[in-house]
């Protein structure tokens, strides 16, 4: 440790037995003002600082210390900081308690949700006070790395749907061939049947025919909805009826649903309220529940759809009987490429987030292993969107 510089007011202070009351008034006036300074700079920074003992008590707190951990300055005074940072003591080894070993530099980032949730960084610095036998102190810097944290979380989000987006493009330039190829062939069978002469297998087969073409047809759509998810563009708002929507939908699985030996229970109501919204955005976003729920149960399941408001959303709730989610995958589901399924992509959920965020709305999943899973999707009212701006 270098040695210690002495200043004139070191030397000051060392002859303080021989002034009298009148230099020694200006020295307590000096020392004040001095006092009185630093605090002022402390104060102005916008990263918290604190001097806190070996045994984490808190001895000093700047103004930005007080904000960042949510507490006045008689509350902070004297609160022992390992209480405050849960986890933080185990972290910085023995040498707390070892006056021989080296002081530990710490630096780390924790979560604090009280008087709202933030992400602070901490750097914790060693040093002794009045010299190298003196007791030991520790300088803390706290730091509100929110807002950076954020911003890195969206450009990471904002990479990874662009690389999906390129990888996406090209598997649906890639469908899209085959699926060209099919319509053109299935019109061709259709002109030649129509020449045969009508009969109970003609009627048949075009009825298979029309069954393809209808397939064909929704594959395409959801190659079209599912870049349309991808792309980075603003939902085209417009007011929806959510009841209906749903209703074409289930409609339009209707064979599927049949075909896996399915269960639907859905009750909406006539006079739900109408939200602005994307009608083929918010089909997708039906589309990608209603298939993972059927993928999730076995023939003989239920599918249960509830559609319900209150003062400032529609609701709706898909409850599914299936196999539920492991509480670990619970946490990962709206993660790119993360699946559970064998074959899957891991799109699916992280499409219908984007798609529910850029609506003003919320989803919700519940789950548990061989119960069932509950997805809860929320949508503002449109007379709710006029009372926000009006407010």
């Amino acid at each position: 440790m270098p040695p210690r510089k002495h200043t004139s007011l070191d030397r000051v202070l060392g002859r303080l037995d021989s002034l009298d009351s009148v230099n020694l008034a200006n020295l307590v006036q000096r020392l004040a003002r001095e006092r009185g300074l630093f605090e002022d700079i402390f104060n102005a920074l916008q990263e918290g600082v604190l001097v806190i003992t070996a045994d984490g008590e808190i001895e000093y707190a700047n103004s930005a210390a007080h904000r960042l951990i949510g507490l006045g300055e008689d509350e902070l005074g004297g609160k022992i900081l390992w209480r405050l940072v849960p986890g933080l003591r185990p972290t910085l080894g023995v040498s707390l308690d070892d006056d021989d070993a080296a002081l530990p530099v710490v630096a780390r980032e924790f979560q604090l949700t009280y008087p709202e949730p933030r992400t602070v960084r901490l750097y914790m610095v060693p040093f002794r006070h009045d010299g190298r036998n003196g007791s030991r102190r520790f300088a803390v810097i706290l730091t509100d790395v929110t807002r950076d944290k954020q911003t890195t979380e969206a450009r990471i989000e904002d990479e990874r749907a662009s690389s999906i987006l390129l990888l996406a493009a090209g598997v649906a330039h890639e469908l899209g061939n085959p699926l060209n190829s099919l319509t053109i062939h299935l019109q061709l069978i259709e002109r030649k049947l129509k020449k045969l002469k009508a009969g109970k297998d003609t009627a048949s087969l075009a009825d298979s025919i029309q069954v393809c073409q209808d397939e064909v047809s929704r594959l395409d759509g959801i190659i079209t909805n599912f870049l349309d998810a991808l792309r980075p563009q603003p939902p085209d708002l417009a007011e929806v009826d959510l009841a209906e929507v749903l209703t074409n939908v289930l409609d339009f699985q209707q064979r599927e649903i049949a075909d896996r030996g399915i269960e639907v229970d859905a009750e909406t109501s006539a006079s739900l309220p109408i939200v602005m919204a994307d009608r083929n955005q918010v089909k997708q976003v039906f589309f990608n529940l209603l298939k993972n729920a059927l993928e999730a149960m076995q023939p003989g399941g239920r599918l249960r759809i509830r559609v319900r408001a209150d003062d400032d959303n529609v609701i709706l709730a898909f409850g599914d009987s299936g196999s539920g989610i492991k509480q670990d995958d619970l946490m990962r589901l709206f993660q790119p490429y993360h699946t559970t399924k064998p074959g899957g992509h891991g799109l699916g959920l992280m499409i219908v987030q984007r798609i529910m965020r850029e609506h003003g709305g919320q989803i919700g999943i519940e789950s548990k292993e061989g119960v069932g899973t509950l997805v809860t999707l929320q949508f503002p009212r449109k007379d709710r969107r006029v009372r926000m701006l009006q407010s």
